[in-house]
């Protein structure tokens, strides 16, 4: 069993563990369930830089990044940094996130957050909205088709962006529908974790233009950058390169400054 369907395992019980305890009628009454969303691949779709930074404690792959960092600080330095939008890992087990670090991020900033997470079922997209988040993330490697189309419509009734995430043109194929916002490219093999541009550079050319295309792991250059954008890129997403310095908003902030020159 390769770590991918070692946390989908986890996730399935999580999250019946999750419905005995907060029923989804809990979820739609919370305060922020009413909020107006922003938009992540409207913010993109306009910006120069298209920088989606994210907040992650640890990973599978590199074990601790960053345990220190406090991510209501985090949040105001990627906003004053001039991010576009910022991405919250919640998934606990693996990751060290929480949806707690949702609420907090969504009291510290006026950027639009993406829920980072392994969606497998309705109700973490119902919880994201109860959340504050204003997109959502669905793997194509961890769904069906028919799930990507039911969990797709139902972020739409909910006013949530969505972004796919793709690893291969089967996946990509599979995937295309038009309930979806942005198309994210993994650089990252989730099942050796190794990680190659060359994913994004090669499924560029089979995206359709009406989606707003994104880079996913492995970006860590200014010059990266540039190339992605010749491949018709509009967003980058950055973790790892920012989280594991000691101020992620300063660092995040320098990348931008130099990437605007």
């Amino acid at each position: 069993m390769n770590i991918l369907d070692k946390i989908i395992r986890d996730k399935h019980v999580e999250i019946g563990l999750k419905k005995s305890l907060i029923p989804v009628s809990q979820l739609e009454n919370s305060v922020l369930f009413e909020r107006q969303t922003m938009s992540l691949a409207t913010a993109l779709s306009k910006s120069k830089t298209g920088i989606i930074a994210e907040h992650k404690r640890r990973s599978p792959s590199k074990s601790v990044i960053n345990q220190n960092t406090n991510i209501q600080d985090v949040a105001k330095g990627y906003e004053v940094a001039g991010v576009c939008g910022m991405s919250v890992l919640t998934d606990g087990k693996y990751f060290g996130g929480s949806l707690d670090d949702l609420l907090i991020t969504r009291a510290s900033c006026h950027l639009p957050i993406l829920r980072k997470e392994f969606i497998v079922d309705t109700y973490q997209i119902i919880e994201a909205k109860a959340y504050g988040a204003d997109a959502i993330l669905l793997i194509a490697a961890i769904l069906s088709k028919d799930e990507i189309k039911q969990f797709s419509k139902l972020a739409k009734t909910l006013h949530l962006d969505v972004l796919l995430e793709v690893h291969n043109e089967a996946e990509l194929h599979k995937s295309i529908m038009p309930s979806l916002d942005m198309l994210g490219v993994n650089n990252r093999n989730l099942k050796t974790f190794e990680v190659s541009l060359e994913t994004s550079k090669t499924l560029s050319k089979i995206i359709p233009d009406e989606f707003v295309k994104v880079s996913e792991s492995g970006i860590s250059s200014i010059e990266s950058i540039r190339e992605l954008q010749s491949y018709g890129y509009k967003g980058f997403l950055i973790g790892e390169n920012f989280m594991k310095t000691n101020n992620p908003g300063e660092t995040a902030k320098e990348f931008i400054d130099n990437l605007e020159i």
